[in-house]
C-alpha cells in the first residue's frame, strides 16, 4: 500500500523572495493600471494630428477608439501570459508538480493488468 502524506510539505519562502515577489505582482498591476489610459492617450494625439493634417475633425475619436482597443488587448495577452507561467502557477494553486502518481494515490493496477485487493 502506498503512503499518501497526509499533510504537504511547503518550501519556506525566504524573507528575501516574498518581498521581491510582492513588488514584481505591484509592478504588474501598476503597469495594467497605466497601460490602457496611456495608450487611448497616444490614439487621441495620433488621431488628433491626423486631424490637423488631413482637416477632419472625426479621426481624433478613431484614435482613441484604435488606441483603447489596442491597449486592451495588449493587457489581455499580458493577463494570459501571466497566467501561464509555471511560477505563477505554483504560487496561487500550491500543486506540487514533482510528485510521483504512488505519493498522489495513482492507480493500483499491477503489470499484468490485474488490480490489487
Amino acid at each position: 500500500m502506498p503512503f499518501n502524506r497526509p499533510i504537504p510539505e511547503h518550501k519556506p519562502r525566504t524573507k528575501l523572495s516574498t518581498g521581491v515577489g510582492a513588488l514584481v505582482e505591484a509592478e504588474k498591476l501598476m503597469q495594467i493600471a497605466i497601460l490602457l489610459p496611456s495608450a487611448a492617450f497616444i490614439g487621441w494625439l495620433i488621431g488628433a494630428w491626423a486631424d490637423s493634417r488631413l482637416h477632419q475633425h472625426w479621426i481624433g475619436i478613431v484614435g482613441v477608439i484604435f488606441g483603447g482597443i489596442s491597449g486592451l488587448v495588449y493587457v489581455v495577452r499580458l493577463a494570459l501570459a501571466s497566467a501561464s507561467n509555471p511560477a505563477n502557477r505554483e504560487l496561487t494553486d500550491g500543486s506540487d508538480e514533482t510528485s510521483s502518481p504512488d505519493e498522489t494515490g495513482g492507480s493500483d493496477e499491477k503489470e499484468d493488468g490485474e488490480t490489487k485487493p
